[in-house]
């Protein structure tokens, strides 16, 4: 096993274990819903928008590692940024994911999320680590259709 594949793991551990922004939000500003039937993921998002910025963002969930882990990262990943500039980084990260762009040229935003890079030698296991990030979308989705309403 390569050094490099250990602190991977280590780093996906230790997401599943200590998830970031894990719980519920009283008021969210919007709430997003995903599912993997193929693996049993479930999670529900909950955003906190102040102009324009993701100020709070919060999953719950149960699910396999990869689903947990990657949500937590997910969260880590746009909390604080604005809701194009967290768009590019789900499309950074569906990319690495869907389309093979290597890890290494991922921003920095995406530093622990560049660890799920291994899961693409499991095209199964590709829908859990996305889960969070689709489910993000569709949250924002929801945002600007109330915005445009």
């Amino acid at each position: 096993m390569d050094i490099s594949d250990e602190l991977y793991r280590e780093v996906v551990l230790d997401h599943y274990k200590s998830p970031r922004h894990h719980g519920r939000m009283e008021r969210p500003d919007v709430l997003g819903w995903g599912k993997n039937p193929l693996c049993g993921d479930e999670l529900e998002l909950h955003l906190a928008v102040k102009d324009g910025r993701i100020e709070d963002i919060k999953f719950d969930g149960k699910g396999c590692s990869i689903s947990q882990a990657s949500a937590s990262m997910m969260t880590e990943a746009v909390i604080g940024k604005d809701l194009s500039e967290a768009k590019e980084i789900v499309s950074n990260f569906k990319g690495m994911m869907m389309e093979g762009k290597p890890a290494d040229e991922m921003p920095e935003a995406l530093e622990d999320a560049k660890s799920l890079e291994g899961v693409r030698k499991y095209p199964v296991r590709i829908k859990c680590a996305l889960l969070s990030w689709n489910t993000l979308l569709e949250a924002m989705k929801k945002l600007e259709a109330r915005k445009a309403a």
